[in-house]
């Protein structure tokens, strides 16, 4: 029996375009303005330090906008990037200058589902304080009290299996009482061999799905 719903936020319930062409540029025009603002800053520091044991070197400001800069460049996923985007998107949604854009379809489904009695849960590769950022800054409003909770790539890696054994487990749900939104196949598969149910979700017209059920939108989505 389904108890829960767990969706990707890119590409799924938001404009992968819109993450590409407003977020990242966003934080990247702003990398060594807010880098100079809050360096001495307890959080800022704390990220500097994180860099500084992945690189296993000294980090001043300037090798610190170098790689923050090329590591946004090149999209990665690296935790201590999406944890200091997290801080500067925070500036640009309280200032008013960014909203978080979500599919009109995905959400009437999500306030439907919570409606339902559906448990509701969030895990993208941006982290937490990101996420929630994103949702209390919508185009619909404040959107925090659909989820029941939200996760990031502390819990592990999203195309590794024990990553949603850990959701579930800290859900307090089997992961069979689950379904998996997203748009990426490599994250699908891992969440399927925990015991997820799993969907793909297509935007874009593609149809094969492989071992996934493939949606183009959340309205053809009946729980």
């Amino acid at each position: 029996m389904i108890r829960a719903i767990l969706t990707d936020i890119e590409g799924t319930i938001s404009s992968l375009e819109y993450v590409k062409s407003i977020l990242f540029p966003y934080s990247r025009a702003r990398l060594e303005e807010f880098l100079k603002k809050h360096w001495e800053e307890e959080a800022i520091k704390g990220i500097i330090e994180k860099l500084q044991d992945k690189l296993q070197r000294p980090v001043n400001l300037k090798v610190a906008v170098e790689v923050f800069g090329d590591w946004v460049d090149k999209d990665l996923k690296e935790p201590t990037l999406k944890e200091l985007q997290g801080h500067i998107w925070e500036e640009g949604f309280l200032k008013g200058e960014l909203k978080g854009h979500i599919y009109e379809d995905a959400y009437s489904k999500l306030r439907e589902w919570k409606k339902k009695g559906y448990k509701l849960y969030v895990y993208s590769s941006g982290s937490v304080k990101a996420q929630r950022l994103f949702f209390a800054h919508s185009q619909y409003g404040d959107l925090r009290e659909l989820f029941d909770g939200f996760f990031d790539t502390s819990v592990g890696g999203k195309r590794e299996r024990e990553s949603y054994l850990r959701i579930a487990d800290t859900a307090g749900l089997l992961p069979e009482e689950f379904i998996f939104l997203s748009d990426v196949k490599e994250e699908l598969d891992a969440a399927r061999y925990s015991g997820m149910n799993t969907i793909l979700v297509s935007r874009n017209g593609l149809t094969e799905g492989g071992l996934h059920r493939v949606i183009s939108n959340f309205s053809e989505l009946e729980l």
